[in-house]
C-alpha cells in the first residue's frame, strides 16, 4: 500500500514586517499540505507598494524557513499566476480574503485574515511608539514640534493615516 503524498500548498505573501496573522495563515496552509511560501521580491515591493521593505528579503527568507510550518521558500512576483504555481509544483494556493491573484477557483483555498493586525498597523505603532519616546508632555519644544511634523508626514507617505 503506498503512502499518498501531500499536496503541495503555496501562500504568497510580503511578510514586510511578520506577524501573528502570518503565522496563523502558514498554520492553516501547513494543516491541507507541505507549504511553499512565495515570498515577494524587494524590487516587487518597491514597484508595486512603493517602498523598501525594512527587512531585505534574504532576512524575511530566513525567517520563514525557521517557521515550522514552512517547507520551502521561493523568491516569487506580486502577483502568482497558474503558470508560477505549476513551475513550483504547487498544487494549491493559500492566500487571505483579499485575494487578487488570477488563479482557478478549484486551486485556490481563501481564509479569513486576522482581524486587527497587519505590516501596515506594525508601522503605524512603531512611529506611535517613536512619538512617545521621543516627545515631552509639553509640545513646546521646537524639537517636538519638528519630531511630530516629520512622523505624520510619514504616515502620509506610507498611507498609515
Amino acid at each position: 500500500m503506498s503512502e499518498q503524498k501531500r499536496p503541495r500548498v503555496m501562500v504568497d505573501m510580503s511578510a514586510t514586517l511578520i506577524h501573528h496573522g502570518h503565522i496563523r495563515l502558514l498554520k492553516k496552509a501547513a494543516e491541507i499540505g507541505d507549504v511553499v511560501v512565495a515570498l515577494t521580491t524587494d524590487d516587487e515591493i518597491k514597484r508595486t507598494k512603493g517602498y523598501t521593505p525594512e527587512l531585505n528579503f534574504e532576512e524575511r527568507k530566513e525567517i520563514l524557513e525557521s517557521i515550522r510550518y514552512v517547507k520551502e521558500v521561493v523568491p516569487s512576483p506580486w502577483l502568482i499566476s497558474y503558470k508560477y504555481m505549476k513551475e513550483q509544483n504547487c498544487d494549491l494556493l493559500v492566500h487571505g480574503h483579499d485575494n487578487s491573484n488570477h488563479i482557478p477557483q478549484e486551486k485556490l483555498v481563501i481564509f479569513p485574515r486576522t482581524e486587527g493586525i497587519s505590516s501596515s498597523i506594525l508601522r503605524e505603532r512603531v512611529l506611535d511608539s517613536l512619538i512617545e519616546m521621543n516627545t515631552d508632555a509639553k509640545p513646546s519644544k521646537a524639537s517636538d514640534k519638528v519630531a511630530r511634523f516629520l512622523i505624520e508626514s510619514i504616515k502620509k507617505e506610507f498611507r498609515l493615516e
